[in-house]
């Protein structure tokens, strides 16, 4: 049996201190092999860089995804392809730097691990996540022993089906990117665990990790305002996936809340 824990969106300073605080011990709750998290907004709520990287893997977590934030942060595009433990969406342009994928290892069993992202409402250059997600399964043949593919999307259409397009090819697709836990985990019927959105580590009482009054704000007149990062009500949301690792399908899928 495999068995990894996947985080939703590290946002800003509180979501990463309360994931660095909670890695020990998830691991020994959920006896996982693999942490994994999306760090695509662990730095000031926007982006990644590599010092940030480089302490979140110390502390234990063993991988990182990227979204749409993935350049956000300046000079990241020349340290990204030095971060062994962080991978980029792999519809990104294949000019981009970074890792489109990671294999990890422990105990004798390979995990392998992708994002990529949604098309609809992303504004963002990339190509079909479908198509993406066939290269880069054709791509770990025979390397790895499960795969689990995230996918960084806005609607829950295409995140939908996109699981159903890899229904018994991964262990599990788990969607992020709207920062809010979905109620609708499962094992398709093929063998895949779903999940649409994990959800976030950060600040709950907010808009999506921001401070409300802003936001609000801008929905009632349009005018753009500076969101700092909300600080109240923080959690982790994640989703432990355990697998067969003969089949390299899902056993159990379990979302969880952790609060600080």
């Amino acid at each position: 049996m495999l068995s990894f824990i996947f985080l939703g969106d590290i946002v800003g300073r509180p979501g990463r201190q309360l994931v660095l605080s909670s890695l020990d011990t998830m691991r020994t709750q959920f006896q996982a092999d693999f942490i994994l998290a999306n760090a695509e907004n662990a730095a000031g709520g926007a982006g990644l860089t590599a010092a940030l990287a480089e302490t979140l893997g110390q502390a234990g977590l063993n991988g990182m995804t990227l979204g749409d934030h993935v350049w956000d942060q300046r000079n990241f595009d020349q340290e990204i392809s030095s971060l062994a433990r962080v991978c980029r969406p792999a519809n990104l342009p294949e000019r981009c730097p970074g890792r489109d994928h990671l294999i990890l290892e422990r105990k004798g069993l390979r995990l392998g691990l992708f994002t990529v992202l949604g098309r609809t409402f992303m504004n963002m250059k990339v190509g079909c996540p479908f198509v993406a997600a066939d290269r880069m399964l054709m791509a770990m043949e025979q390397k790895v022993d499960a795969v689990f593919v995230e996918i960084h999307a806005e609607t829950t259409a295409e995140k939908i089906a996109f699981g159903r397009y890899l229904d018994g090819r991964v262990a599990a697709v788990l969607g992020t990117h709207t920062h809010v836990p979905t109620a609708d985990a499962a094992i398709l019927p093929k063998g895949t665990a779903y999940q649409t959105d994990v959800g976030m580590c950060g600040p709950y009482d907010s808009v999506i990790g921001r401070e409300v009054d802003a936001v609000v704000e801008t929905f009632l007149d349009g005018m753009k305002r500076r969101y700092e990062v909300a600080s109240g009500d923080v959690r982790i949301a994640g989703t432990l996936v355990r697998v067969d690792a003969g089949t390299g399908l899902a056993r159990e899928v379990e979302p969880f809340v952790l609060r600080a």
